[in-house]
C-alpha cells in the first residue's frame, strides 16, 4: 500500500491556512461584535487585533509541534503523545461527528443560501445543491492532494482578492470616515464592559478559527522543519492585517450606528456604496469563500481519520491510500457522505453545528500537549521553537479554556442554548464506548 506523499510546499500551506480561516465570519461577524460592545468602534477594533494576536499564539505553538512531529494527523497526534490515546481519540471521533462534517454541513447551507440571492432555489433544490457541493469537492480531493492544493490555493486567491477590493472600494467612495473618532469610546464600565467584551472576544475568535486545519497535514508537506512556522507565523499576520483593514472599511462606508443595527454588514456596505445590484457581489464572495473553506476541511481533517486508523482506533478502511491517487480516499468520502447527511438534517444540522464549540477543549489541550512533549524530548533538538515559551502556549491554553467555561455557563443561563451543551456530552459519552471497541478488536483473543 503506497504511503501519503510530500507534495505540499510553503505556498500551498500559507493558502491553506489563509483559505481555512476565511469563511463567511468577515462578511457578518463585524456588527454582531459591534452589537455586543454598544457601537463602540475602538473597543470593536481592538477586540479584532486581540483576536488576532491569541490566534498568532496558538498558530506558534501548534508551529512548534507540526515541526517537531510531521506526520499525518497533526492535532490528533499531539494530544495522543502529550496525553494519551483516550483523549486523542476522543478529539477524532468528535472530529468526524461533529467539528469536520457540522462545518462542512454549515457550508453547504451557506453556500446554498448565497446562491439563492443570485438564482431562486426551492427548499428541495438548495439541498441538492449543497449536496453536490460536497459531492465536487470530496471528488476533487480524492483525485489527488496536488490538485486539491491547487484549487484551495485559487479559490483562496479569489476571495482574499475580492476582500481587498471591497475594502478599497468601500474605504475610496465610502462618506464616513469622520464619523469614526466620535465612537472610538463606549459608555460600559467595569462587570458590563468586561462580559460584554469577552462574548465579543468568542465572535471574533470564531472568526479566527480554522488555522489548526493545517496541521492535518503534515505528513505531505515538504520541509515541515522550515514551511510551518514561516505559513503561520505569515498567514496569522496577513489575516490579522485583512480583518481589521475589512472593519475598517465597513465602518467608512456605513458609519458606526449603521454598521452595528446591520444584520449583513459587508452586503449593506456596498450598497450603500454602489447601490441594491452590487449586493450580489457579496453573495459571490461568500459563495467563492465558503467553496473554498469547504475544500480545506476535506482536505486535511481526513488525514485524521487516516492516522487513528493506523492506530487500530478507528475503521481499519479508513487508513488505505489510493495506490493511483496516492490519497487517504476511504477517509475522504466518509467524511463527505456523513457531512452531506448532516447538510440535509435540517434541525439536526443547525443543533449539531452549535455543539462545534467542542472543538476548543481540544485546541486548548492540543496547545497544552507542547509541554509534556517538551519534557519528553529533552536532550533531543527541536528543530523550531516556539518564541515566548512557556507563555505564548499557556496564553492560548487560558483563553481556550475560558472560552469553553462561558460556552456552558450561557448553556445554563440560557435554556436555547443548553441542547449545544447535551449534543457535546452526548458526544463525548459515545466516544468512551466507542475507544474501547476498537481497543477490543486490535487486543488478540
Amino acid at each position: 500500500m503506497p504511503p501519503l506523499i510530500r507534495t505540499l510546499r510553503l505556498t500551498d500551506l500559507l493558502f491553506l491556512f489563509i483559505g481555512s480561516v476565511i469563511g463567511s465570519g468577515i462578511f457578518l461577524t463585524p456588527s454582531l461584535i459591534l452589537q455586543q460592545l454598544d457601537g463602540s468602534v475602538g473597543l470593536s477594533l481592538l477586540v479584532w487585533f486581540v483576536g488576532g494576536i491569541l490566534s498568532l499564539l496558538g498558530a506558534l505553538t501548534y508551529a512548534e509541534l507540526a515541526a517537531s512531529n510531521p506526520e499525518a494527523g497533526g492535532l490528533y497526534c499531539y494530544i495522543r503523545d502529550g496525553f494519551g490515546r483516550v483523549p486523542a481519540f476522543l478529539y477524532g471521533w468528535s472530529l468526524f461527528l461533529i467539528i469536520a462534517s457540522g462545518t462542512i454541513a454549515a457550508l453547504a447551507r451557506a453556500f446554498t443560501r448565497y446562491l439563492a440571492e443570485i438564482i431562486p432555489l426551492s427548499p428541495i433544490a438548495s439541498t441538492v445543491v449543497g449536496v453536490a457541493m460536497i459531492a465536487v469537492v470530496t471528488a476533487v480531493n480524492i483525485w489527488g492532494t496536488r490538485k486539491s492544493s491547487d484549487l484551495q490555493n485559487w479559490t483562496t486567491l479569489t476571495k482574499v482578492g475580492m476582500v481587498v477590493i471591497l475594502s478599497a472600494v468601500l474605504l475610496s467612495m465610502g462618506h464616513h470616515a469622520t464619523d469614526l473618532p466620535r465612537a472610538l469610546g463606549t459608555s460600559q464600565h467595569g462587570f458590563s464592559l468586561l462580559s460584554n467584551f469577552g462574548l465579543a472576544m468568542i465572535a471574533v475568535l470564531w472568526a479566527y478559527e480554522g488555522w489548526q486545519f493545517g496541521t492535518y497535514s503534515a505528513g505531505e508537506v515538504l520541509k515541515p522543519q522550515q514551511n510551518f512556522p514561516k505559513a503561520f507565523l505569515m498567514g496569522s499576520l496577513f489575516l490579522m492585517a485583512l480583518y481589521l483593514i475589512a472593519v475598517v472599511a465597513y465602518l467608512v462606508a456605513l458609519g458606526p450606528e449603521a454598521a452595528t443595527v446591520s444584520d449583513a454588514i459587508a452586503a449593506s456596505a456596498v450598497s450603500v456604496v454602489l447601490g441594491p445590484w452590487a449586493g450580489k457581489i457579496v453573495a459571490i464572495a461568500i459563495l467563492v469563500s465558503t467553496f473554498s473553506a469547504t475544500n480545506s476541511v476535506i482536505l486535511t481533517a481526513p488525514r485524521v481519520f487516516y492516522a487513528m486508523a493506523n492506530d487500530n482506533l478507528f475503521f481499519k478502511k479508513l487508513a488505505e491510500v489510493h495506490p493511483r491517487f496516492q490519497t487517504p480516499a476511504w477517509a475522504i468520502i466518509a467524511l463527505g457522505v456523513w457531512s452531506a447527511i448532516l447538510s440535509c438534517a435540517g434541525k439536526f444540522a443547525e443543533l449539531a453545528s452549535g455543539a462545534i464549540f467542542i472543538g476548543w477543549v481540544f485546541y486548548g489541550l492540543g496547545a497544552a500537549a507542547i509541554f509534556p512533549i517538551r519534557h519528553a524530548s529533552k536532550g533531543l533538538p527541536i528543530p523550531y521553537r516556539v518564541p515566548g515559551y512557556p507563555w505564548t502556549p499557556l496564553i492560548f491554553v487560558i483563553v481556550a479554556t475560558a472560552i469553553v467555561w462561558n460556552a456552558v455557563f450561557l448553556a445554563f443561563i440560557d435554556p436555547s442554548q443548553f441542547r449545544y451543551l447535551a449534543v457535546a456530552i452526548v458526544i463525548f459519552l459515545l466516544g468512551l464506548p466507542a475507544y474501547y471497541f476498537w481497543r477490543k478488536k486490535q487486543t488478540p483473543a
